[in-house]
């Protein structure tokens, strides 16, 4: 595609958002405006205007059939969207809206099929950033938005992310700091009963299941490889996603097994002549003496693993290492994230320490 001067937008103060004046009026023509949520930057276009939302696929190298999730920023403009709202949605509505849930109705006819990847349904949610809500509002529209990063790439937590992967294919890059959550909203599925987790986020499984005990969970979600024929129904379902340039491998099983693992995997490819990092929890980066090891959280804090996962691919890749070996985590709260992310990162190549 050809390059567009792309214009960064400070943003770090409530006193600073008349500044989305200008962002809004982009949105409105048709333009395309990277903005910070709770969860990571998204690239925005008018939901309604089928040309704007095409270059949002254009921009990213997004395949065509993997819709987008529309953002509003009050919960009454839900009715220009959907035909109907399950009434077992509702107290989720009121849990949860706004953060990063993010949940599939019945759409309305008017909803352009480059937004919702000619499914019937459409997937909306309402963030809980300052920056989205009045650049939503100021805007007028719903805006579309995946992740602000090239296609495959590891979703963007900073505005310096965004820059590095759609600095000349966008308008604007609204920048309001490190984003909180770090990895992409939950998105469940409500026009059926029982509702479905499409994509573990933000809102655990564990929060999802307090309102919806009979809760049913895609084999997707823990990070099983799709069919050749699956047609995803939400974003983050069927491609390879979060990569950074490295190869990933993660390494799963009890804590000293997978450290054990880690060492002997990084010795082997050292002895290749690759250039080896390795993503480690506070408590076992001891363990893996000199070399790239980059401290992801610590286990008993998955909010910080969670916030940092991004990044840390980014960084490695800034090191120029060759291959990643990631530790896995319990998959349990944002666990269940956080695996679902690393396998997805790593293509499925996953070693099974302290087995056999």
């Amino acid at each position: 595609m050809s390059k567009q001067e792309t214009r960064v937008i400070s943003v770090s103060r409530r006193e600073d958002l008349p500044a989305l004046a200008e962002a809004a009026r982009v949105i409105r023509g048709g333009g395309l405006v990277a903005f910070p949520t709770e969860t990571v930057y998204g690239l925005g276009a008018n939901a309604l205007d089928p040309a704007a939302v095409g270059k949002i696929f254009v921009a990213k190298g997004r395949p065509g059939d993997n819709p987008l999730i529309v953002h509003i920023a009050r919960e009454g403009e839900l009715d220009r969207l959907v035909t109907r709202v399950p009434d077992r949605a509702r107290p989720l509505l009121a849990r949860f809206w706004p953060g990063p849930l993010t949940l599939i109705f019945p759409k309305q006819d008017h909803i352009p099929a480059e937004t919702t990847a000619g499914l019937p349904t459409v997937a909306v949610r309402m963030p809980a950033h300052p920056v989205a809500l009045a650049l939503i509002d100021m805007a007028g529209v719903p805006i579309a938005a995946p992740s602000a990063n090239l296609s495959g790439r590891p979703s963007p937590t900073t505005a310096q992310h965004v820059l590095a992967d759609l600095a000349g294919r966008v308008d604007i890059v609204i920048d309001g700091g490190r984003t909180d959550v770090g990895v992409e909203s939950t998105v469940l599925d409500v026009t059926v009963d029982p509702p479905v987790l499409l994509r573990p986020g933000g809102i655990t499984r564990e929060e999802l299941e307090e309102f919806l005990p009979d809760l049913q969970v895609d084999t997707g979600v823990g990070g099983l490889p799709p069919r050749e024929d699956f047609r995803p129904r939400s974003p983050g379902m069927k491609y390879t996603h979060y990569a950074p340039e490295a190869e990933v491998v993660v390494v799963e099983g009890p804590v000293e097994a997978v450290q054990e693992k880690i060492r002997d995997l990084a010795r082997f490819y050292r002895e290749q002549g690759l250039k080896v990092g390795i993503m480690a929890s506070r408590e076992t980066a001891a363990a893996y003496g000199e070399g790239e090891v980059l401290v992801v959280g610590g286990r008993d804090e998955l909010a910080s693993v969670a916030a940092n996962l991004f990044a840390s691919f980014r960084r490695f890749d800034a090191l120029g290492v060759d291959i990643i070996l990631a530790e896995g985590f319990e998959a349990v709260g944002l666990g269940l994230a956080i695996m679902n992310r690393l396998r997805k990162a790593a293509g499925y190549r996953i070693v099974k320490a302290g087995e056999g």
